[in-house]
């Protein structure tokens, strides 16, 4: 079989994840070669993600080199993926899920949001802005761009007291040390996908190509929760930029609970609400049928009109 060329974002997470995936796929007995890619998301700093558009942001210039065959599948954060593909376009791969929790991030170790202490939380995440404004209104937020290494070179420079991010980029970075605390399901359901690292390519690769990378890479626990949670996604019509909510989990019997939601920009209103079933992308459809009849569509359009205006 001749090498697999994966294809990465630049950053330090995106490249800890791609050696992840080389790894996984040479101990399989495959041949990998790394090829860097720049993203939009990579490019444009200065601006929030939901003024960009959150459509692709870090994956178009990916999707593209899968197409023209320079790559033959692409790693991404399974956060960061849109929740509908291209027909020529598919996943065939999740990564057994790291812990999906939040964590607070800071050089002083006595934050804690549960407190009553004001203090500066940076972040980039319209769900964690809206969260905070709900669970936590005396914290003030600062937006916040940029990778890991930068986001923690504004921290220690002052710009926030503290970051709230993915336990999982903090934990494979090696910043652990300084999680000041982990945030709690209960309230901060994560992000679609949190925790994952899901391996796309073109449908018209290899198949046999194909089938290996998927039987080296994909979890299938993670796999069904994550089928479940992009099919709430997509029925929601929701992008990254979108402060959708949702997380599903296997009961020992196999069975899928997904509890997922949607909060206002303002954090004045949160509808949530919770799904079982052993069909994924059913489970992940009711939910968010039963979330939009709640009145979450109305949010959603609140919401796209607030981020547009």
């Amino acid at each position: 079989m001749s090498t697999i060329k994966l294809g990465t974002r630049g950053s330090k997470l995106a490249l800890w994840q791609a050696y992840f995936i080389k790894e996984t796929l040479e101990k399989g007995g495959l041949s990998v070669e790394i090829v860097i890619i720049n993203t939009k998301g990579d490019q444009i700093l200065d601006r929030s993600l939901s003024k960009i558009g959150s459509k692709g942001v870090f994956t178009e210039e990916l999707e593209e080199k899968l197409r023209s065959g320079e790559i033959d599948i692409a790693q991404h954060s399974a956060k960061d993926l849109q929740s509908e593909l291209a027909d020529d376009l598919e996943l065939i791969a999740f990564t057994e899920r790291e812990k999906v929790n939040d964590v607070l991030v800071s050089y002083d170790k006595s934050l804690s949001l549960e407190s009553e202490k004001s203090f500066v939380v940076g972040t980039s995440s319209t769900r964690r802005v809206a969260m905070l404004k709900h669970f936590y209104p005396h914290i003030k937020t600062v937006d916040m761009r940029g990778n890991l290494q930068t986001r923690m070179g504004k921290l220690e420079s002052g710009v926030c007291d503290a970051l709230l991010l993915a336990y999982a980029g903090v934990h494979r970075m090696g910043y652990e040390e300084h999680i000041a605390e982990l945030i709690s399901l209960d309230k901060f359901t994560p992000a679609v996908g949190q925790g994952s690292v899901a391996i796309e390519c073109a449908v018209s690769l290899d198949a046999e190509k194909k089938a290996k990378i998927r039987e080296l890479c994909n979890h299938g626990e993670t796999e069904q929760q994550l089928l479940a949670e992009r099919a709430y996604l997509r029925r929601l019509q929701g992008g990254c930029s979108i402060p959708v909510f949702g997380l599903a989990q296997t009961a020992e019997n196999g069975e899928l609970t997904m509890t997922g939601g949607i909060i206002s920009l303002d954090g004045q209103e949160v509808l949530k609400e919770r799904v079982s079933g052993t069909d994924a992308v059913e489970v992940g459809e009711i939910l968010a049928d039963k979330i939009l009849k709640l009145g979450g569509d109305r949010i959603l359009k609140e919401i796209r009109a607030g981020l547009n205006s």
